[in-house]
């Protein structure tokens, strides 16, 4: 039968945690760098304002759009929508947003222009900025929460040394996510903040394997190193590390290549997403464990040489 990766696999992945860190610590860096330098465009549901999904019957050119819009077009952010030729995005900021009946005015607008049956008003989204900005917080506090009591529960069911290294790579996991996102240009919506959340669940999932076959192989060898433990247990569930991570990311390039526009700020989320988690687990979490194991032992040879 076919095996990906050999039962006798021994890679020194904890020999190596001062590359995988240093890695780690710049990808970090360079995130928050973008996040203060640019930061992240939000799109309607965290910044408020209006958005028209408008499909042309025929190819209308941007600049075209942006003056029927008159006044607004100065403001307004017009571009092209998915593969299908003659759909576009309108946007226009809450400040120069009505509110009320303020799709209905870009539609008397556009007939005006173009005539009442040339397009077709696919999606129309209003939010008033008070919501917007409501709904960043709250967006901003579940992944926090979320990522915080992960490490909690992994705390409780294992040691506080594997709770705190979990946490530390999921936020690890999310800023890079983010970092990428903002670097790309992706736009901030509800559906980021979805694929945020379901990134946290999958790598602390591939966290738990680990964390618990590092434990079982503890309770089997006793006198064993720990660092030796972690190599050996990481190695044991690098197969299934692997085909697992391996199958969901084939999933997420078929959302991106064939999902359309609409779905490729959260395909690619996961996609980065997913890949970092793994890499976290075996190189930020589980070397964080053997970080406190070290410092414990620091501590305690001074104490036994006075003795």
């Amino acid at each position: 039968m076919f095996q990906l990766i050999k039962p006798d696999t021994r890679i020194d992945f904890v020999g190596n945690r001062r590359y995988a860190f240093l890695f780690s610590g710049v990808l970090t860096a360079l995130s928050l760098l973008t996040l203060v330098v640019s930061g992240p465009r939000y799109g309607i549901d965290f910044a408020g304002g209006t958005l028209l999904h408008v499909r042309f019957q025929q190819p209308v050119d941007i600049g075209g759009i942006r003056g029927a819009l008159g006044d607004l077009g100065g403001e307004a952010s017009v571009q092209d929508f998915g593969t299908t030729k003659g759909e576009y995005l309108l946007r226009l900021p809450e400040s120069a947003s009505d509110l009320a009946g303020f799709g209905q005015r870009i539609r008397r607008q556009l007939d005006g222009t173009f005539g009442a049956g040339s397009y077709e008003v696919l999606r129309t989204e209003t939010v008033g900025p008070r919501v917007g900005r409501e709904l960043r917080q709250r967006a901003i506090l579940a992944v926090l929460f979320s990522t915080i009591m992960m490490g909690a529960y992994i705390a409780l069911r294992f040691e506080v040394r594997f709770g705190i290294g979990a946490a530390v790579a999921l936020l690890h996991d999310v800023l890079v996510t983010v970092g990428a996102l903002v670097i790309l240009n992706y736009e901030f919506d509800l559906t980021i903040v979805a694929a945020l959340l379901t990134i946290v669940g999958f790598s602390v999932n591939d966290t738990v394997i680990v964390s618990d076959r590092i434990r079982e192989n503890m309770r089997k060898v006793r006198r064993q190193p720990l660092a030796a433990t972690i190599n050996q247990s990481i190695n044991e569930t690098l197969a299934r590390t692997v085909l697992t991570t391996g199958t969901a990311i084939l999933v997420i390039l078929a959302l991106y290549f064939l999902g359309g526009s609409v779905i490729h700020g959260f395909a690619f989320a996961l996609l980065v997403g997913f890949s970092i988690g793994t890499y976290s687990s075996i190189f930020v979490a589980s070397p964080i464990v053997l970080a406190f194991e070290r410092a414990k032992g620091a501590t305690t040879r001074p104490q036994r040489a006075a003795s």
